[in-house]
């Protein structure tokens, strides 16, 4: 079974882009942990490659889903996109707005179900905690929940499982600081990371395999 990571820095997480299949191509984030259990439990079974990028949005993935996705074939896409769309736009100008998220990330998934009819995909949700990178602007952060509405509404219309982030961070931020979870309120420390691959894997397990 092969299974593709598919995003931005958070599933990127300084990985090695010269080396799949070395521990160092999986970063050092949620994806090399979820490999780590899968491995585990059978190291013939499982082909993983993360194929993650700093910095993307939506847009971006679109533009290389040919290259990075499609010329794969996985048997399992993992998408989890979001935060970069809302983030470029506070600082940078260079967002992409909610309307516009929605149509590309649904013609992304149009196009990748009509050349990959058999490929199961996950769509998993963005999230945003307070921390040194979201505090100054964080009110315009909080526009990445509406964009996983969005996301959550493209499982239903695509009938694909769902996976919940942004609740089981701030619970976890409620009984410990934000920072041991999202060192910065976007990218995963240790503990943010374990918290995701958990969550991933138990959809994985219950839906998807």
């Amino acid at each position: 079974m092969k299974i593709e990571f598919f995003g931005d820095s958070i599933t990127d997480a300084a990985r090695n882009r010269t080396l799949d299949g070395d521990i160092s191509s999986y970063g050092y984030g949620f994806v090399r942990q979820i490999v780590g259990n899968l491995l585990a439990e059978n190291p013939e079974k499982y082909e993983i490659v993360n194929r993650g990028i700093c910095g993307n949005r939506i847009v971006d993935l679109y533009a290389r889903i040919k290259a990075d996705c499609w010329n794969l074939e996985p048997d399992v896409l993992s998408i989890l996109i979001g935060v970069n769309d809302v983030w470029h736009d506070i600082y940078y100008a260079n967002g992409v707005d909610i309307d516009r998220f929605e149509r590309v990330y649904d013609m992304l998934l149009d196009d990748t179900q009509k050349r990959l009819p058999n490929t199961k995909i996950i769509l998993c949700e963005p999230f945003v905690l307070l921390g040194n990178a979201t505090e100054e602007k964080y009110e315009e952060f909080l526009a990445v929940k509406e964009y996983a509405k969005i996301i959550k509404r493209l499982a239903g219309k695509y009938n694909l499982p769902f996976l919940p982030l942004q609740d089981k961070l701030e619970e976890a931020a409620k009984a410990y600081d934000a920072k041991y979870y999202l060192a910065d309120g976007v990218h995963p420390n240790i503990a943010g990371a374990t918290l995701i691959a958990n969550e991933w894997l138990k959809l994985f397990k219950n839906e998807v395999e």
